[in-house]
Protein backbone atom coordinates (compact mmCIF):
# COMPACT_ATOMS: atom_id res chain seq x y z
CA UNK A 1 0.00 0.00 0.00
CA UNK A 2 2.97 2.33 0.48
CA UNK A 3 4.10 2.08 -3.12
CA UNK A 4 7.48 0.71 -2.12
CA UNK A 5 6.56 -2.77 -3.37
CA UNK A 6 6.08 -1.53 -6.90
CA UNK A 7 9.24 0.53 -6.82
CA UNK A 8 11.41 -2.36 -5.74
CA UNK A 9 9.96 -5.07 -7.94
CA UNK A 10 7.40 -6.60 -5.61
CA UNK A 11 9.69 -7.09 -2.61
CA UNK A 12 7.99 -7.02 0.82
CA UNK A 13 7.87 -3.62 2.52
CA UNK A 14 10.39 -4.48 5.24
CA UNK A 15 12.53 -7.38 4.01
CA UNK A 16 16.15 -8.18 4.50
CA UNK A 17 18.12 -5.87 2.17
CA UNK A 18 17.45 -6.67 -1.49
CA UNK A 19 20.24 -7.04 -4.06
CA UNK A 20 18.98 -4.16 -6.16
CA UNK A 21 21.12 -1.05 -5.72
CA UNK A 22 19.22 2.22 -5.13
CA UNK A 23 19.80 5.32 -7.24
CA UNK A 24 22.77 7.54 -6.41
CA UNK A 25 20.47 10.12 -4.82
CA UNK A 26 18.33 7.49 -3.10
CA UNK A 27 14.74 6.32 -2.98
CA UNK A 28 12.28 8.76 -4.65
CA UNK A 29 9.47 7.90 -2.21
CA UNK A 30 11.79 8.63 0.71
CA UNK A 31 12.95 11.90 -0.81
CA UNK A 32 9.43 13.09 -1.52
CA UNK A 33 8.33 12.18 2.01
CA UNK A 34 11.27 14.06 3.52
CA UNK A 35 10.47 17.16 1.46
CA UNK A 36 6.83 17.17 2.55
CA UNK A 37 7.80 16.61 6.18
CA UNK A 38 10.15 19.61 6.16
CA UNK A 39 8.47 22.11 3.86
CA UNK A 40 4.82 21.07 4.28
CA UNK A 41 2.46 19.35 1.87
CA UNK A 42 0.96 22.67 0.75
CA UNK A 43 4.31 24.37 0.19
CA UNK A 44 4.74 25.94 -3.24
CA UNK A 45 8.32 24.72 -3.48
CA UNK A 46 7.04 21.15 -3.09
CA UNK A 47 4.09 21.56 -5.46
CA UNK A 48 6.19 23.27 -8.16
CA UNK A 49 9.09 20.77 -7.93
CA UNK A 50 11.56 23.45 -6.88
CA UNK A 51 13.52 21.23 -4.49
CA UNK A 52 16.65 19.35 -5.56
CA UNK A 53 17.47 16.58 -3.12
CA UNK A 54 19.38 13.46 -2.24
CA UNK A 55 19.02 10.79 0.39
CA UNK A 56 22.09 10.99 2.63
CA UNK A 57 23.95 9.07 5.28
CA UNK A 58 21.98 10.65 8.13
CA UNK A 59 22.27 14.34 8.96
CA UNK A 60 26.06 14.27 9.03
CA UNK A 61 26.11 13.01 5.46
CA UNK A 62 23.66 15.73 4.42
CA UNK A 63 25.94 18.37 5.93
CA UNK A 64 28.94 16.88 4.12
CA UNK A 65 27.11 16.98 0.79
CA UNK A 66 26.10 20.56 1.52
CA UNK A 67 29.65 21.60 2.36
CA UNK A 68 30.97 20.05 -0.84
CA UNK A 69 28.17 21.69 -2.83
CA UNK A 70 28.99 25.13 -1.40
CA UNK A 71 32.70 24.69 -1.99
CA UNK A 72 32.18 23.77 -5.64
CA UNK A 73 29.32 26.03 -6.67
CA UNK A 74 28.95 28.96 -4.28
CA UNK A 75 31.03 32.09 -4.73
CA UNK A 76 31.74 32.72 -1.05
CA UNK A 77 33.61 30.07 0.93
CA UNK A 78 32.63 31.65 4.27
CA UNK A 79 30.12 29.84 6.47
CA UNK A 80 29.02 31.30 9.81
CA UNK A 81 28.14 28.99 12.71
CA UNK A 82 26.41 29.95 15.97
CA UNK A 83 28.54 30.16 19.11
CA UNK A 84 28.39 27.45 20.27
CA UNK A 85 27.29 24.91 17.69
CA UNK A 86 27.32 21.13 17.33
CA UNK A 87 30.93 20.01 17.68
CA UNK A 88 30.95 18.24 14.32
CA UNK A 89 29.87 21.29 12.31
CA UNK A 90 33.33 22.88 12.29
CA UNK A 91 35.30 19.82 11.08
CA UNK A 92 32.63 18.96 8.50
CA UNK A 93 32.70 22.38 6.86
CA UNK A 94 36.44 22.91 7.36
CA UNK A 95 37.21 19.57 5.72
CA UNK A 96 34.95 20.34 2.76
CA UNK A 97 37.03 23.43 2.08
CA UNK A 98 34.94 26.17 3.66
CA UNK A 99 36.12 29.01 5.89
CA UNK A 100 34.36 28.59 9.23
CA UNK A 101 33.41 31.74 11.14
CA UNK A 102 31.15 32.41 14.13
CA UNK A 103 28.28 34.62 15.19
CA UNK A 104 26.82 35.35 18.64
CA UNK A 105 24.05 33.02 19.79
CA UNK A 106 24.12 31.94 23.45
CA UNK A 107 24.19 34.38 26.36
CA UNK A 108 25.86 32.80 29.38
CA UNK A 109 24.42 35.22 31.91
CA UNK A 110 20.78 34.59 31.03
CA UNK A 111 21.40 31.08 29.66
CA UNK A 112 19.20 32.11 26.76
CA UNK A 113 19.39 33.53 23.26
CA UNK A 114 21.63 36.54 22.68
CA UNK A 115 19.30 37.87 20.01
CA UNK A 116 20.61 41.46 20.08
CA UNK A 117 24.24 40.56 19.39
CA UNK A 118 23.17 37.79 17.02
CA UNK A 119 21.34 40.27 14.79
CA UNK A 120 24.23 42.72 14.97
CA UNK A 121 26.70 40.03 13.92
CA UNK A 122 24.47 38.91 11.04
CA UNK A 123 24.15 42.50 9.84
CA UNK A 124 27.96 42.68 9.57
CA UNK A 125 28.44 39.44 7.57
CA UNK A 126 29.79 39.85 4.07
CA UNK A 127 27.17 39.57 1.37
CA UNK A 128 26.93 36.15 -0.24
CA UNK A 129 28.29 34.28 2.78
CA UNK A 130 26.46 31.23 4.14
CA UNK A 131 24.84 31.23 7.58
CA UNK A 132 24.09 27.94 9.32
CA UNK A 133 21.00 27.86 11.52
CA UNK A 134 19.63 25.11 13.77
CA UNK A 135 15.95 24.62 12.91
CA UNK A 136 14.96 23.56 16.45
CA UNK A 137 16.33 22.00 19.64
CA UNK A 138 19.66 23.78 19.23
CA UNK A 139 22.57 21.49 19.98
CA UNK A 140 24.25 21.94 22.44
CA UNK A 141 22.37 24.74 24.25
CA UNK A 142 18.69 23.83 23.88
CA UNK A 143 18.02 27.53 23.21
CA UNK A 144 15.75 28.28 20.23
CA UNK A 145 14.51 31.60 18.82
CA UNK A 146 10.80 32.33 19.17
CA UNK A 147 8.73 32.64 15.96
CA UNK A 148 8.95 36.43 16.29
CA UNK A 149 12.73 36.24 16.61
CA UNK A 150 12.93 33.91 13.60
CA UNK A 151 11.05 36.56 11.63
CA UNK A 152 13.61 39.19 12.64
CA UNK A 153 16.49 36.88 11.78
CA UNK A 154 15.03 36.18 8.35
CA UNK A 155 14.74 39.90 7.60
CA UNK A 156 18.33 40.69 8.58
CA UNK A 157 19.68 37.66 6.73
CA UNK A 158 17.82 38.75 3.60
CA UNK A 159 19.12 42.32 3.89
CA UNK A 160 22.68 40.94 3.76
CA UNK A 161 21.92 38.61 0.82
CA UNK A 162 23.16 35.60 2.80
CA UNK A 163 22.69 31.98 1.76
CA UNK A 164 20.83 30.02 4.44
CA UNK A 165 21.82 26.47 5.40
CA UNK A 166 19.45 24.95 7.98
CA UNK A 167 20.35 21.89 10.01
CA UNK A 168 17.17 20.12 11.16
CA UNK A 169 18.29 17.11 13.17
CA UNK A 170 15.48 17.14 15.74
CA UNK A 171 12.17 17.81 13.96
CA UNK A 172 9.43 16.75 16.37
CA UNK A 173 11.89 16.22 19.20
CA UNK A 174 11.69 19.83 20.42
CA UNK A 175 8.01 20.67 20.91
CA UNK A 176 6.57 17.27 20.04
CA UNK A 177 4.89 18.84 16.98
CA UNK A 178 6.61 18.34 13.63
CA UNK A 179 4.83 21.36 12.15
CA UNK A 180 5.95 23.70 14.93
CA UNK A 181 9.52 22.46 14.78
CA UNK A 182 9.69 23.18 11.04
CA UNK A 183 8.72 26.84 11.52
CA UNK A 184 12.14 28.24 10.58
CA UNK A 185 12.39 26.11 7.44
CA UNK A 186 8.97 27.19 6.22
CA UNK A 187 9.32 30.84 7.25
CA UNK A 188 12.64 31.29 5.47
CA UNK A 189 11.27 29.55 2.38
CA UNK A 190 8.14 31.72 2.38
CA UNK A 191 10.38 34.80 2.67
CA UNK A 192 12.11 33.83 -0.55
CA UNK A 193 15.34 32.36 0.78
CA UNK A 194 16.70 29.58 -1.47
CA UNK A 195 17.75 27.46 1.47
CA UNK A 196 19.93 24.41 1.83
CA UNK A 197 18.54 21.88 4.30
CA UNK A 198 20.02 18.91 6.14
CA UNK A 199 17.54 16.47 7.76
CA UNK A 200 18.14 13.52 10.04
CA UNK A 201 15.81 10.69 11.03
CA UNK A 202 18.24 9.36 13.67
CA UNK A 203 16.39 10.93 16.58
CA UNK A 204 12.75 11.27 15.55
CA UNK A 205 12.61 7.74 14.13
CA UNK A 206 15.28 6.13 16.30
CA UNK A 207 17.38 5.23 13.25
CA UNK A 208 20.91 6.01 14.42
CA UNK A 209 22.22 2.70 13.08
CA UNK A 210 20.39 2.92 9.76
CA UNK A 211 21.79 6.39 8.88
CA UNK A 212 18.68 7.89 7.29
CA UNK A 213 19.11 11.50 6.19
CA UNK A 214 18.19 13.94 3.44
CA UNK A 215 19.88 16.93 1.79
CA UNK A 216 17.92 19.45 -0.25
CA UNK A 217 18.37 22.74 -2.06
CA UNK A 218 15.56 25.10 -3.12
CA UNK A 219 16.02 26.24 -6.71
CA UNK A 220 14.75 29.30 -8.56
CA UNK A 221 12.53 27.15 -10.77
CA UNK A 222 11.95 23.50 -11.70
CA UNK A 223 14.62 23.60 -14.39
CA UNK A 224 17.31 24.94 -12.06
CA UNK A 225 16.27 22.44 -9.36
CA UNK A 226 16.74 19.59 -11.83
CA UNK A 227 20.18 20.93 -12.78
CA UNK A 228 21.17 21.26 -9.11
CA UNK A 229 20.00 17.72 -8.40
CA UNK A 230 22.14 16.44 -11.27
CA UNK A 231 25.19 18.11 -9.73
CA UNK A 232 24.36 16.72 -6.29
CA UNK A 233 24.39 13.21 -7.75
CA UNK A 234 27.82 13.89 -9.25
CA UNK A 235 29.06 14.94 -5.80
CA UNK A 236 27.54 11.90 -4.09
CA UNK A 237 28.82 9.28 -6.54
CA UNK A 238 32.51 9.36 -5.46
CA UNK A 239 31.59 9.87 -1.78
CA UNK A 240 29.68 6.63 -1.16
CA UNK A 241 28.12 5.64 -4.50
CA UNK A 242 24.57 5.21 -3.18
CA UNK A 243 22.76 5.42 0.16
CA UNK A 244 21.35 2.60 2.28
CA UNK A 245 18.25 0.89 0.89
CA UNK A 246 17.03 -0.35 4.27
CA UNK A 247 16.97 3.16 5.76
CA UNK A 248 14.86 4.48 2.89
CA UNK A 249 12.43 1.56 3.16
CA UNK A 250 11.89 2.08 6.88
CA UNK A 251 11.24 5.81 6.65
CA UNK A 252 9.17 5.54 3.47
CA UNK A 253 6.93 2.87 4.98
CA UNK A 254 6.14 5.03 8.00
CA UNK A 255 5.60 8.22 6.00
CA UNK A 256 3.29 6.63 3.42
CA UNK A 257 1.14 4.42 5.66
CA UNK A 258 -1.62 6.43 7.37
CA UNK A 259 -1.86 4.14 10.38
CA UNK A 260 1.89 3.94 10.95
CA UNK A 261 2.30 7.67 10.36
CA UNK A 262 -0.34 8.52 12.98
CA UNK A 263 1.29 6.11 15.42
CA UNK A 264 4.69 7.68 14.75
CA UNK A 265 3.38 11.18 15.40
CA UNK A 266 2.09 9.96 18.75
CA UNK A 267 5.41 8.32 19.56
CA UNK A 268 7.35 11.47 18.70
CA UNK A 269 5.10 13.59 20.88
CA UNK A 270 5.44 11.05 23.69
CA UNK A 271 9.23 11.28 23.53
CA UNK A 272 9.22 15.07 23.47
CA UNK A 273 6.67 15.33 26.28
CA UNK A 274 8.73 12.99 28.46
CA UNK A 275 11.82 15.15 27.99
CA UNK A 276 9.82 18.30 28.76
CA UNK A 277 8.42 16.66 31.91
CA UNK A 278 11.94 15.71 33.06
CA UNK A 279 13.02 19.34 32.69
CA UNK A 280 10.15 20.39 34.94
CA UNK A 281 10.90 17.60 37.42
CA UNK A 282 14.57 18.57 37.63
CA UNK A 283 13.71 22.20 38.21
CA UNK A 284 11.18 21.21 40.90
CA UNK A 285 13.78 18.93 42.48
CA UNK A 286 16.31 21.76 42.75
CA UNK A 287 13.67 23.95 44.37
CA UNK A 288 12.88 21.16 46.84
CA UNK A 289 16.59 20.85 47.65
CA UNK A 290 16.52 24.50 48.69
CA UNK A 291 18.57 25.93 45.82
CA UNK A 292 18.53 29.73 45.79
CA UNK A 293 19.66 29.89 42.15
CA UNK A 294 17.39 30.66 39.21
CA UNK A 295 16.77 27.47 37.23
CA UNK A 296 14.18 28.84 34.81
CA UNK A 297 16.51 28.04 31.93
CA UNK A 298 15.92 24.33 32.52
CA UNK A 299 12.36 24.70 31.28
CA UNK A 300 12.94 27.63 28.91
CA UNK A 301 15.40 25.58 26.88
CA UNK A 302 14.07 22.78 24.71
CA UNK A 303 15.06 19.47 23.15
CA UNK A 304 17.43 16.72 24.22
CA UNK A 305 20.17 18.95 25.58
CA UNK A 306 20.40 21.50 28.33
CA UNK A 307 23.13 23.97 29.20
CA UNK A 308 22.93 23.89 32.99
CA UNK A 309 25.33 26.76 33.58
CA UNK A 310 27.65 24.64 35.72
CA UNK A 311 31.35 25.47 35.55
CA UNK A 312 34.07 22.92 34.60
CA UNK A 313 34.99 22.67 38.28
CA UNK A 314 31.40 21.90 39.22
CA UNK A 315 31.16 19.36 36.41
CA UNK A 316 34.27 17.66 37.76
CA UNK A 317 32.63 17.38 41.19
CA UNK A 318 29.49 15.92 39.60
CA UNK A 319 31.62 13.15 38.13
CA UNK A 320 34.05 12.51 40.98
CA UNK A 321 31.57 12.79 43.87
CA UNK A 322 28.27 11.66 42.33
CA UNK A 323 29.26 9.58 39.29
CA UNK A 324 27.17 11.83 37.05
CA UNK A 325 28.84 12.25 33.68
CA UNK A 326 28.33 15.30 31.48
CA UNK A 327 30.42 17.49 29.18
CA UNK A 328 32.77 20.03 30.72
CA UNK A 329 30.70 22.94 29.44
CA UNK A 330 27.85 21.83 31.73
CA UNK A 331 25.66 20.26 29.05
CA UNK A 332 23.46 17.37 30.07
CA UNK A 333 21.36 15.08 27.92
CA UNK A 334 17.85 15.43 29.31
CA UNK A 335 16.94 12.22 27.50
CA UNK A 336 19.08 10.43 30.09
CA UNK A 337 17.05 11.84 32.99
CA UNK A 338 14.26 9.63 34.30
CA UNK A 339 11.78 9.50 37.16
CA UNK A 340 14.17 7.08 38.87
CA UNK A 341 17.25 9.33 38.83
CA UNK A 342 15.92 12.90 38.68
CA UNK A 343 15.92 13.36 42.48
CA UNK A 344 19.49 12.09 42.73
CA UNK A 345 20.53 14.41 39.90
CA UNK A 346 18.83 17.41 41.50
CA UNK A 347 20.58 16.68 44.80
CA UNK A 348 23.96 16.38 43.08
CA UNK A 349 23.53 19.61 41.09
CA UNK A 350 22.39 21.48 44.20
CA UNK A 351 25.36 20.30 46.26
CA UNK A 352 27.96 21.34 43.69
CA UNK A 353 26.33 24.72 42.90
CA UNK A 354 25.31 25.98 46.35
Amino acid sequence: SSGINAEYGGAPALPTPQPRVPATHGCPIFRQGAKVLAFGKDSEVVKENLIASSQSISGTGALCIGGSFLNKFHGSKAIYLPTPSWGNHTPIFRDTGLEVKQYSYYEKETKGLDIENMLVDISKMEEGATILLHACAHNPTGVDPTPEQWNEISEVVKSRNLLVFIDMAYQGFASGDLENDAYAVRKFTEDGHKILLAQSFAKNMGLYGQRAGHFSVVGEDAESAAAIESQIKILVRPMYSSPALQAARLVSTVLTDETLYAQWLGDVKGMADRIISMRSALKAGLTSEGSSLNWDHLTNQIGMFCFTGMSPAQVERMTSEYSVYLTKDGRISVAGVSSRNVEYLANAIHNVTK
